[in-house]
């Protein structure tokens, strides 16, 4: 089957998965997962892309962004990753690809999800048992976002900027966010909707997206969904 061209649009947040081959290491030493972040830092910038949260697991990478342009994170991802790459392989005397293909992403209806996305992603080495709370990994932008830690490379989207009037309020509020297990529900559409290239959203969301971009946001159903924007013009045709 071939791979549906992934959903790209200015303004719309995405939520993308960078794995290591075979999801071998991607990260040994210190030093690595800040040249990451230095890298993502100087790409995120000259492509417009903002980062709102993000994750460097031992294998793979979690991130949180709005790209300026329909360009943007594929430019970013590409340039980041090739820097990084190349880091990579100076430094432990290597040849050959570090990445697993393409990397996987999804649009996020922000409304629904943003903050349901920060969570998930900072939660990641609590749900893999590397830690007992988020604040103890110090790879990811819970530092910052939760923590009040100066990170250059974060932007607050809007939704996080509205959870309080001051810094010290808003990182309240967000801390508070993570009390509780998340429901089995979001964990399960957030990863089906990255890993296969559907849209994270309600079906508003996903129509919105479907008429914007004339692409399927969601796998079809039996016989077709009735309700997709893309089977009616199929149907039409």
């Amino acid at each position: 089957m071939a791979r549906l061209p992934r959903l790209y649009l200015p303004g719309c947040a995405q939520h993308v998965v960078q794995r290591g081959n075979n999801r071998d290491a991607c990260f040994y030493d210190e030093a690595d997962y800040k040249a990451y972040l230095t890298f993502l830092k100087d790409s995120a910038a000259k492509y417009q892309v903002a980062i709102h949260a993000f994750v460097l697991m031992t294998n793979h990478v979690h991130l949180l962004v709005t790209p300026g342009d329909a360009q943007g994170v594929g430019r970013m991802m590409q340039a980041q990753g090739r820097k990084y790459v190349q880091y990579f392989n100076y430094t432990y005397d290597r040849t050959g690809t570090l990445w697993e293909g393409r990397y996987k992403s999804t649009l996020v209806d922000a409304d629904n999800y943003m903050l349901t996305v920060y969570r998930y992603i900072e939660l990641n080495p609590v749900r893999a048992r590397m830690v007992s709370h988020a604040s103890e990994y110090p790879w990811s932008s819970y530092q910052g976002n939760a923590l009040g830690k100066p990170i250059q490379l974060l932007t607050p989207h809007t939704l996080y900027s509205r959870l309080g009037k001051t810094d010290v309020e808003r990182q309240s509020a967000y801390r508070a966010l993570f009390r509780g297990k998340m429901p089995e529900r979001d964990l399960v559409a957030i990863r089906e909707s990255t890993n296969k290239g559907w849209v994270l959203g309600d079906d508003r969301f996903k129509a919105q997206i479907e008429a914007k971009t004339g692409r399927r946001s969601a796998p079809l159903g039996r016989g077709g969904d009735r309700k997709s924007v893309a089977f009616l013009k199929t149907e039409n045709q």
